[in-house]
């Protein structure tokens, strides 16, 4: 008789289990969409205010090494070679 209840008692917990969940599942989804977009949000806030702040360094950076490269063309950078079709 023991047995008997306390298989009564598992299929009584599995489907209570089951009952809360489907209870409580859309709300603490919620509750982690929710946070999970707030913490999106901040990160993109402190990317674009670093990106503001370091666009104009960066752009007079590239700038000067693309100058770098036109002011020295006589640089030898690699080998020609031409390829032959073979039959």
């Amino acid at each position: 008789m023991d047995f008997l209840i306390g298989i009564l008692v598992i299929i009584g917990l599995y489907y209570l289990i089951k009952y809360m969940v489907r209870l409580f599942a859309p709300k603490i989804i919620n509750y982690v969409a929710r946070k999970a977009e707030d913490h999106f949000k901040r990160k993109m806030n402190d990317f674009s205010s670093q990106n503001s702040d370091n666009t104009v360094d960066r752009d007079k950076s590239y700038k000067k090494g693309k100058i770098n490269l036109k002011s020295n063309p006589s640089k030898k950078v690699g080998e020609y070679i031409d390829f032959e079709e073979v039959e």
